[in-house]
């Protein structure tokens, strides 16, 4: 039996139905209305992030859970992943 080591470092693990932040894991509901319930309260959450508790860093973490079941959201996250990984790989080459 071979161990395989999971490189997913950001995103949603497609097996475990999981967000993967680095090492932090968080289950995502089974239900669909309640993953995009999540998602939009994140997103509104985040978009008033200038006022305590509530942060910035909840937009981007309420669009992975949205785009877990929206292609128009998956397609723009997926878009933002290469051109990210682009950029870092020519800055590491210099």
């Amino acid at each position: 039996m071979t161990t395989r080591k999971n490189n997913m470092h950001f995103g949603i693990d497609p097996r475990t139905r999981e967000i993967v932040i680095g090492s932090f894991r968080l289950k995502l509901p089974e239900s669909r209305w309640l993953r995009t319930t999540i998602g939009v309260l994140l997103v509104c959450g985040g978009i008033l992030g200038f006022l305590p508790i509530l942060g910035f860093w909840m937009v981007p973490l309420g669009l992975l859970v949205l785009s877990h079941d929206s292609h128009v959201v998956r397609r723009l996250r997926r878009r933002f992943s290469v051109w990210w990984a682009t950029r870092k790989a020519r800055r590491d080459a210099r």
